[in-house]
């Protein structure tokens, strides 16, 4: 008797386990899911490009001899003090109320001993992020939460924050329990209740208006600090050379693996282009004004190591910013907290707990007994360990292409693995010439 044949069952490309879970859950709930953290789909990302390190053609440098230059100036263009930077990455705008006042204070502390800048976020300056930042960014967001001219005034730069990379085109969200006594009174907002912030600016409505309001706000500093623009990474061809034409000391590119507190994961997950590909575009917007190097462009999106770093830098960018690394590096979604994490119904380094406010390691959380989990001395070091990490693994890549300053990569010393990686980076796919869409 012939035996009948078994084949494994199939499960839908499609409809896979988690698309599955998401109907159910929508189905059930009627509500859409809201989360923390960035894209978490495959993205083209700055791991699909490598450095053409020197051979005979290239001359390298001597890693242990020779120096290379890491320091950036950023604004410069009008602002009278522009910012001196040892370091060519900043820390991204996160909001005290999304954080703990522990984490705000430890993310000055790690900057201030690298020689970098921190940024405030939404929900206005707190004295502990202040006292601790040698160099700090204002965010002047579409929300006005926490803002305060007296502040602002304080600042040593000034962030217009237009979008987000996590969410171009939306305005995000501040669960209740986040919001405590310090929080609600900063904000003026009511206690314990969810609060949504607007997709734009209540103020102006294009590059005219931000035109005036960069004029207005450089009237208030006296023209002492410079003027940034945030973007999300959209049609940043555009949008850069909108904000630089608008007047902008440095403009900020935010791609979609940018991570948020909360918003919507439909959000997350299908809108916005990946960072990769915002570069070159933003890139080429300031070279045909005549503006490339002379108003400054940071990229920031999933920036994770020195690599990304330095290839960012060689495709055309001034300086990065990062956001998400910053609170891993502080301790964040530490698998030593993973029972915690299982009794909140996620896992370590799933980042979906990041906008509840149970944080079991003290730093995206307005809890009191959590946030003293967090010690900003500690964090504050270990921030300033990785971004020296960094650094120096950016510097040995650029010694390597013979690069004796950061900013001296270029295009040249790439190539990428995938055809859609060279079309959106503009380098040539590895082993040919050919670039394409050119």
């Amino acid at each position: 008797m012939k035996k009948k044949s078994i084949t494994e069952p199939r499960t839908s490309h499609t409809f896979d386990a988690y698309t599955n879970s998401e109907i159910r859950r929508a189905a059930e709930t009627g509500i859409y899911d809201i989360r923390g953290g960035g894209s978490k789909r495959s993205l083209p990302n700055f791991d699909d490009l490598l450095f053409l390190g020197a051979s005979i053609s290239r001359y390298p440098l001597e890693g242990y001899r020779e120096s290379c230059n890491t320091k950036v100036i950023l604004g410069d263009r009008f602002s009278s003090n522009p910012l001196n930077l040892e370091i060519p990455i900043t820390i991204a705008g996160m909001s005290f109320g999304a954080l703990s006042a522990q984490a705000k204070e430890a993310l000055g502390r790690g900057a201030s001993l690298v020689g970098t800048s921190t940024t405030t976020g939404d929900g206005g300056m707190t004295k502990e992020e202040r006292g601790h930042s040698k160099q700090l960014v204002y965010q002047l967001l579409p929300s006005r939460y926490g803002m305060n001219p007296d502040d602002l005034r304080k600042a040593d730069a000034i962030e217009i924050v237009v979008g987000q990379g996590a969410k171009p085109g939306g305005g995000g969200m501040l669960l209740g329990q986040k919001i405590n006594d310090r929080v609600a009174e900063m904000r003026t907002l009511p206690k314990g209740i969810d609060q949504r912030s607007p997709c734009r600016h209540p103020d102006w409505t294009g590059p005219d208006d931000m035109e005036i309001k960069i004029l207005e706000l450089r009237e208030i500093t006296g023209w002492k600090v410079p003027i940034f623009v945030k973007v999300a990474g959209s049609r940043p061809y555009y949008d850069v050379a909108l904000a630089a034409k608008s007047g902008a000391d440095v403009v900020v590119v935010d791609g979609m693996q940018g991570g948020t507190a909360a918003t919507q994961e439909v959000f997350i997950e299908n809108v916005g282009i990946p960072t990769l590909a915002c570069v070159r575009p933003a890139v080429r917007a300031l070279q045909e004004l005549g503006l490339h190097r002379k108003v400054q462009l940071i990229i920031s999106g999933g920036i994770r190591n020195g690599a990304d770093v330095a290839k960012a830098l060689a495709l055309g960018a001034d300086a990065v910013s990062i956001g998400s690394a910053a609170l891993i590096a502080l301790g964040d979604n530490d698998p030593r907290y993973q029972k915690d994490y299982e009794k909140l119904g996620t896992t370590a380094g799933s980042f979906d707990d990041w906008h509840e406010g149970l944080d079991p390691a003290g730093i995206t959380t307005q809890d009191k007994k959590l946030a003293k989990r967090l010690d900003p001395k500690l964090g504050g070091r270990r921030l300033a360990n990785y971004l020296n990490v960094m650094t120096m693994e950016a510097q040995t890549i650029a010694r390597a292409c013979g690069k004796n300053d950061l900013r001296n990569l270029e295009p040249e010393d790439l190539c990428a693995l995938t055809v859609e990686s060279a079309a959106m980076a503009g380098v040539p796919l590895a082993g040919t010439n050919w670039i394409p869409g050119t």
